[in-house]
């Protein structure tokens, strides 16, 4: 086994537990009624929303309450196309604007991505906690829990959760640097939209190096359009990296089985591992954030 097949095998294993379904498995093809893929699971599911009514919270909101999973991104391994490599699966594109399914980088942006997967290693790899939108389709578990005021998003891995603040208060200053961001939330109708700031920008989408900088700026939507199924939708802004805001859409899978989440005890800054240090063995380095051309 390769160093960087380790480092996969390693990233989907412990962001899964050791005992129950890993979302690492192969893909469904079809998910909530619609097909899978995010291409055709987008306009399927939203045209599914336009007449479901989705169960309520005391307040009158739709219920999101429970455990998700995002079983089309196994392991969390690319949200462009996969190829199959590393032990996984192929995989369609999560990206469905543009249509070609493609981050529409700058060239030195896409330059450094290749590279990233080539010569870094995965700050997820740390346990230093994914970010959003990751947060939202990397392996595991992820539990929403709805208050009036707010709603919290909590993941398996890394102790992560997120306070999603309803109550209408502005974003802190741009000064204020957060690998999870600041989430900000509003109703649509049946959709809970989340405004996402303050990024640090210093993590990756995916397994595969895509970056992201500390002006990303996040917009997400998360529609029940059946019983037990959310189309997640997040549109990215990025004027440092991109030529053009992109979009992503996966489906979230309500888990019926169980009824909390599992602890995966990792720590930020957690260096020791094998895997780690068979990496930096053979010219594997700490990612070092983005670096824009003078």
């Amino acid at each position: 086994m390769t160093p960087r097949v380790a480092l996969v095998a390693f990233l989907a294993a412990a962001a899964v537990g050791t005992s129950r379904p890993a979302s690492a498995q192969a893909p469904p093809n079809q998910i909530g009624g619609c097909p899978a893929d995010s291409a055709r699971f987008h306009p399927c599911a939203l045209e599914k929303a336009r007449t479901f009514n989705p169960p309520r919270m005391p307040d009158g909101r739709p219920n999101l309450q429970g455990l998700w999973d995002a079983p089309t991104v196994p392991g969390g391994q690319s949200l462009e196309e996969h190829p199959g490599a590393y032990g996984f699966t192929r995989t369609s594109s999560k990206i469905v604007d543009p249509p070609d399914g493609k981050i529409p980088y700058q060239p030195w942006a896409a330059t450094q991505s290749r590279e990233n997967e080539s010569r870094y290693i995965d700050p997820y790899a740390f346990c230093v906690p994914p970010g959003v939108p990751r947060q939202m389709y990397n392996a595991g578990y992820r539990q929403i829990i709805q208050r009036p005021d707010t709603v919290m998003i909590l993941s398996e891995r890394v102790h992560v959760f997120r306070a999603v603040h309803m109550d209408g208060s502005p974003h802190p200053d741009p000064a204020v640097s957060l690998v999870m961001g600041d989430s900000r939330g509003r109703w649509e109708g049946n959709t809970l939209v989340v405004d996402v700031t303050n990024l640090s920008g210093r993590v990756w989408y995916d397994l595969r190096g895509h970056l992201q900088s500390n002006a990303l700026h996040v917009i997400e939507r998360l529609t029940l359009f059946e019983p037990n199924t959310i189309h997640y939708q997040a549109t990215i802004t990025d004027s440092e990296l991109y030529t053009r805001p992109w979009t992503i859409v996966v489906p979230l899978r309500r888990n019926l089985e169980y009824s909390e989440i599992w602890e995966e005890a990792c720590f930020e800054g957690i260096s020791g591992t094998s895997t780690i240090s068979n990496l930096r063995d053979v010219g594997y380095q700490v990612y070092p954030g983005i670096r824009p051309p003078r």
